[in-house]
């Protein structure tokens, strides 16, 4: 039962070719959404922004998690 052994971590060698292309994809649509949050955060006032700017930039970094909180939580949205 190899699904029960997720705590073994696996090198790129040993990934099938399906794995490696989910690890990729994944890998790039977190890049993209943190660019896409950074470009945003760059461009925006800082008066549309809860919290400082510094404090967005570093939450970005924090894998999916960053850029969806910004996107969500981090611009002040004008009505």
């Amino acid at each position: 039962m190899e699904f029960m052994n997720l705590t073994k971590k696996k090198s790129w060698s040993e990934l099938s070719p399906s794995q490696r292309r989910v690890v990729a994809l994944l890998a790039a649509i977190q890049s993209l959404l943190a660019i896409a949050a950074w470009i945003d955060l760059a461009r925006r006032p800082a008066e549309t922004v809860h919290g400082s700017k510094k404090k967005w930039a570093a939450i970005i970094f924090v894998n999916f998690f960053g850029p969806l909180a910004y996107f969500r939580r981090g611009r002040i949205q004008s009505k």
